[in-house]
């Protein structure tokens, strides 16, 4: 039971999802439709390879050594990989079991709680997410309300799961002044957050779209400069500051 998934790529050697060097596993399939996704080609549910737990285990076990010395481990990401949360439990439960991996689950947070808790157990870090506060863009920008991803951060703070917060500043979309100093006062309420990961929006995934054939909603949005991320963390900040006043 539960123990085929349906998985749209790996990475040996990822770095820059949770600590030390991980494994890192894109899902298929999302039911967000991000208009700045790098991945459009994982949103579809029946695309990608099937596989089960072991088929996912053995394609792991030669790198372990190197994951164990650095302190990394495996992150599951996508797509959404809470929409295949039992495949996913599973198969972090074994990696834990087997090798004591330390094991993250990249997720925009979209899912419902009661669907998610055997993976919750599973999952010792939690990169949330989080596009934009304002629940009208959020639909313009991802297609879909965030009433359940702020829901999903609520309840990860209130069972003490650790999480990186992450959020992706695109220049006259989500870096307005208010946008930035309420979003932080959303990160201050919470208790869990171990770090905070102010992101540049990039266009590494244009091509993707092109050979989809989709047109690339933000075309023309600039990356933005170092000047724009300094001050997007000052406002962050003031706003995480204000909350613990």
């Amino acid at each position: 039971m539960h123990t085929i998934g349906r998985i749209h790529s790996v990475e040996t050697f990822g770095t820059v999802d949770g600590p030390g060097i991980r494994f890192v596993l894109f899902m298929q399939g999302c039911a967000l439709q991000c208009a700045y996704c790098h991945n459009p080609d994982t949103w579809r549910t029946d695309k990608g390879r099937e596989a089960t737990v072991d088929d996912i285990l053995a394609e792991i076990e030669p790198y372990v050594p190197y994951y164990r010395r650095s302190g990394g481990g495996i992150t599951v990401t996508g797509g959404e990989p809470t929409l295949q949360a039992p495949f996913v439990a599973r198969l972090l439960a074994a990696c834990k079991r087997r090798w004591g991996l330390h094991t993250a689950v990249d997720s925009s947070g979209f899912c419902d709680p009661v669907h998610v808790e055997e993976l919750m157990e599973a999952t010792d870090l939690v990169l949330l997410d989080l596009k934009l506060l304002d629940r009208r863009r959020h639909i313009a920008l991802t297609g879909q309300p965030n009433d359940r991803t702020l829901a999903f951060a609520r309840w990860l703070s209130e069972r003490g799961k650790p999480v990186w917060i992450r959020h992706v500043l695109i220049p006259g979309v989500t870096d307005g002044a208010a946008d930035l100093t309420a979003f932080g006062a959303f990160v201050g309420s919470l208790d869990n957050v171990a770090k905070f990961e102010l992101l540049p929006y990039h266009r590494m995934g244009v091509y993707k779209w092109e050979r989809l054939g989709k047109p690339y909603p933000l075309a023309g949005v600039p990356t933005p400069e170092e000047k724009d991320m300094r001050r997007a963390w000052t406002l962050v900040e003031e706003g995480m500051n204000s909350r613990r006043c």
